[in-house]
């Protein structure tokens, strides 16, 4: 299926029912990673899973920047009337959903939020010398974007007026005093998966709708 927003169309699949959720994928994947946790998801809520633009069978785009990420998930919420959805985001989908917090908060219930960094110093410096070294060679705007983007305030994060929850994986990208800090900065709870890294239980893995379930109070003995 496919919506129109801020010139670009964004394509995104749609299964279950119940009260609306929306997940957002990472930088350079696609809707698909949440094919498995979308799945189990579906027996409970209504599960939104677009392409990000410039990813999957979105429109492509030139560059990057989180903050039109974030206009199209503002966009996207309110052209199909989405009634306050639970708005879940891994990685970059994570800065973007803490972003539409920051800005729209009366469209969304609550965020929860995996892998998700307030600025590029966030990330750990072996992923950094990493990110540098593959963006010299190759001048990929994603991998420009890590390095550049973005410059979460302070004081933004601390007024976010809705519930928030933030995932972190026990051998992330994201330094974990990272997390902490921003939990203690929005003042909401952070769970360190253990065992997992930055994507290990996301990626297509029932893993992450356990702990979507679990923190929104809901018990599936198949989710995990």
């Amino acid at each position: 299926m496919i919506v129109h927003c801020n010139g670009i169309d964004i394509f995104y699949e749609v299964r279950g029912s119940g009260a609306p959720l929306l997940m957002l994928h990472g930088n350079g994947e696609t809707h698909a990673i949440f094919d498995e946790a979308a799945d189990l998801l579906a027996r409970y809520f209504t599960v939104y899973t677009p392409d990000t633009r410039g990813h999957g069978a979105s429109s492509p785009v030139s560059e990057y920047h989180y903050q039109d990420m974030a206009s199209d998930v503002i966009c996207f919420i309110q052209a199909l009337g989405l009634a306050r959805p639970i708005l879940y985001g891994f990685s970059d989908g994570g800065i973007t959903a803490l972003l539409v917090a920051q800005q729209r908060p009366d469209l969304v219930s609550r965020v929860i939020a995996s892998g998700a960094n307030a600025c590029p110093e966030g990330l750990t410096e072996d992923f950094l010398s990493e990110i540098r070294a593959a963006e010299t060679r190759q001048h990929d705007p994603l991998l420009t974007l890590m390095l550049t983007e973005p410059h979460m305030v302070e004081n933004a994060l601390a007024a976010i007026s809705v519930p928030v929850f933030l995932l972190a994986g026990e051998h992330d990208v994201v330094r974990e005093e990272h997390s902490k800090w921003l939990a203690g900065v929005i003042n909401c709870p952070l769970r360190v998966v253990k065992g997992q890294n930055h994507d290990s239980y996301v990626t297509h893995s029932t893993m992450i709708a356990g702990e979507i379930l679990k923190i929104l109070g809901v018990s599936d003995e198949n989710a995990g």
